[in-house]
């Protein structure tokens, strides 16, 4: 709760920023863990086959690493309600992801927060996170 406000947070509270650095356990792992076995998420040869300089993220690898930013800020009482994510830049071997977060909305209990995940191509993620944090 924040102090006078009833609310635990407000419209354009920014969380603090969490990087990660992208490596090539991180992508295999994310995939295997996913079960999504493309080639282009763990071969670096079939990858540059099919035109990428490299193996790169899948989106279900993102979308848990864009919850786990939402849940390891706003705590464990934390239920993601919603994630609407796109992708973009992808994310490749060596490269690090910088989560940022924007509060735009509070009603009750819930909050909407901005997120993008940016590297150094640009947004390899952008989309909405909704939470749910119980009093």
């Amino acid at each position: 709760m924040k102090p006078g406000t009833g609310t635990f947070v407000e419209p354009g509270d920014e969380l603090p920023p969490l990087t990660i650095p992208i490596t090539r356990t991180l992508i295999v792992a994310g995939a295997v863990a996913s079960r999504d076995y493309q080639d282009v998420h763990h071969d670096a040869e079939l990858a540059r086959e099919k035109g990428s300089p490299d193996i790169f993220m899948n989106i279900l690898t993102t979308n848990g690493l864009v919850g786990r930013y939402i849940t390891d800020h706003f705590g464990p009482r934390a239920v993601l309600r919603g994630v609407a994510i796109r992708l973009g830049a992808p994310n490749h071997p060596g490269d690090t992801m910088v989560l940022t977060g924007t509060v735009t909305e509070v009603e009750g209990d819930t909050a909407h927060v901005r997120v993008v995940g940016a590297n150094g191509l640009g947004h390899h993620v952008t989309g909405t996170v909704t939470v749910e944090v119980p009093r």
